[in-house]
């Protein structure tokens, strides 16, 4: 006599309650992929989503000096809550060492780490959960492709072809551990002086853009070089409050690159649900 098959339910992913996660990488560090995910989280909560980010680069995290708290995270038991920055909740290694202090922990240790912050993070419910992936592709990388439960991945160039050359490297990580890549955004592309009507190309042109089309992912569009983007990065202020009527050029790009990933992320989660429907009703009609 056949065995009866259960149907328990499996337990929720720490992370179920967080409608997408997004990976924000590029396989090298210099592309400034950090100040990307702080300024696309604070687009998104400008657009009226409830937003967080985990600050993965376990061994150089720079968010906490773009993007300071108002509220300190807090733990009780192995359950931490995330710090609260500008209406955004954040957790990164830089609350649990001086800011002066390196991080010196082999690979394995960095894992378990990230196996925390994924595990014992009590998010809540979030729109969007934005992680700024560290350099590289090797253990950290791979743990967080394959327990983050990512919706996607946003890549992060600049124009030049030594940045173009190691971003590849990472889509190809990302479709290995089979994690759909939502887009390219090209960072650092063109810096348009005040007294000048053409931009100027100081990084090269069109990297990202030739990324993406050889690739076969959106390109998702360009950040220009501004002196207002540095400083809202270097004195931990938000790109939005200094550009409050949005007219400058970086202001508005961040604005729609928010649109960008919540239509692109939109589509591949309606694909995913139209498979597992499909999965459902042929597994059904087996029975």
């Amino acid at each position: 006599m056949p065995l009866p098959m259960h149907q328990n339910k499996p337990p929720p992913h720490p992370l179920a309650s967080i409608k997408a996660v997004v990976a924000i990488a590029a396989g090298k560090g210099g592309v400034g992929k950090s100040s990307v995910t702080v300024n696309l989280a604070l687009a998104l909560k400008a657009k009226g989503y409830s937003v967080g980010i985990m600050d993965t680069d376990i061994y150089g995290p720079s968010i906490r000096r773009m993007l300071p708290e108002d509220r300190l995270p807090s733990q009780k038991g192995q359950i931490i809550t995330p710090a609260l920055c500008s209406g955004i909740k954040m957790i990164s290694m830089a609350y649990f060492r001086k800011e002066e202090e390196a991080t010196v922990v082999r690979a394995p240790i960095a894992n378990g780490l990230i196996s925390q912050f994924i595990k014992n993070v009590d998010w809540g419910t979030l729109d969007y959960l934005l992680i700024d992936f560290p350099p590289g592709t090797g253990d950290v990388q791979l743990t967080l492709s394959q327990q983050a439960n990512l919706v996607g991945a946003i890549m992060v160039t600049t124009p030049q072809e030594v940045a173009v050359m190691d971003v590849r490297k990472a889509m190809h990580m990302f479709d290995q551990v089979k994690v759909p890549i939502i887009g390219v955004i090209e960072n650092m592309s063109y810096y348009l002086p005040e007294d000048r009507k053409e931009p100027l190309y100081i990084f090269g042109k069109g990297g990202g853009e030739r990324l993406a089309r050889e690739t076969g992912v959106p390109f998702l569009g360009q950040i220009p070089i501004e002196p207002d983007l540095c400083q809202s990065c270097d004195s931990g202020k938000s790109l939005f409050e200094l550009d409050p009527g949005i007219k400058k050029n970086a202001t508005r790009a961040f604005m729609d690159l928010g649109d960008q990933l919540v239509a692109h992320v939109g589509a591949l989660q309606a694909d995913t649900s139209n498979c597992l429907q499909h999965f459902e009703l042929t597994w059904k009609e087996m029975r």
